[in-house]
């Protein structure tokens, strides 16, 4: 039995169709999450605010924003890669829906792997009793994703715990100096936080952050 057609535009397009392109839209966000640079970033710019001793400067979605649009300009050469390869022709009706499918998975899986850690990566395979292939791209992308996300947030937190390093000596000197004088009372983290904000603003720090979040998936 054919499908059923629905008519858009005066084009006549299967519900199957539809019914894709509504759960790809709904899985989006956890596509973005899963399969992106967005994690890493993410969690990287909220450990920045905690280490500065910030609570809610910058806002949650300034930083969403700036993980968003951080994410685009990373993901663009797979995003044009995807668009020449899969969309393009299955929009001109060159190859099947299928098709442009595989050909879309494929630049997306070879940003995860290069971004994912062989350990990783290994485990998983182990979980799913699988023999490590001759060929990377032959591993299914449903123990790709869940390695790429547990090297994602490995680095995210080791790159955390860099950022800490130089604020944490500016309140374990700004403590360490109130105790010396008497003043008790006075929580360090009064006079600690504009030094931060001073050291961050000196040393260019959005700009520093920013490029080494870029080239550190350009590695």
């Amino acid at each position: 039995m054919n499908d059923a057609l629905v008519s858009i535009n005066g084009n006549g397009v299967q519900t199957l169709e539809i019914l894709a392109l509504l759960t790809v839209i709904t899985l989006l966000p956890s596509i973005l999450i899963m399969m992106t640079s967005f994690t890493r970033i993410i969690i990287v710019l909220s450990l920045l605010r905690n280490a500065l001793g910030l609570q809610q400067t910058p806002p949650n979605t300034v930083l969403i924003g700036i993980a968003l649009f951080l994410t685009l300009f990373i993901m663009s050469p797979v995003i044009t890669d995807i668009n020449e390869n899969a969309y393009q022709p299955y929009k001109n009706e060159e190859i099947t829906q299928q098709q442009a499918l595989e050909k879309a998975s494929v630049p997306i899986k070879e940003f995860m792997l290069k971004q994912t850690k062989v350990e990783s990566l290994e485990v998983y395979l182990d979980f799913a009793k699988m023999d490590k292939p001759k060929n990377l791209e032959e591993i299914p992308i449903h123990i790709i994703i869940p390695a790429f996300m547990t090297s994602e947030l490995s680095r995210a937190f080791v790159m955390g715990f860099l950022l800490f390093i130089p604020f944490l000596l500016i309140d374990i000197i700004v403590s360490s100096t109130l105790m010396s004088m008497g003043m008790i009372m006075l929580p360090p983290v009064m006079i600690s936080l504009p030094f931060k904000i001073l050291l961050f603003v000196v040393i260019n720090g959005w700009e520093l952050l920013f490029t080494t979040l870029v080239s550190s998936f350009n590695m």
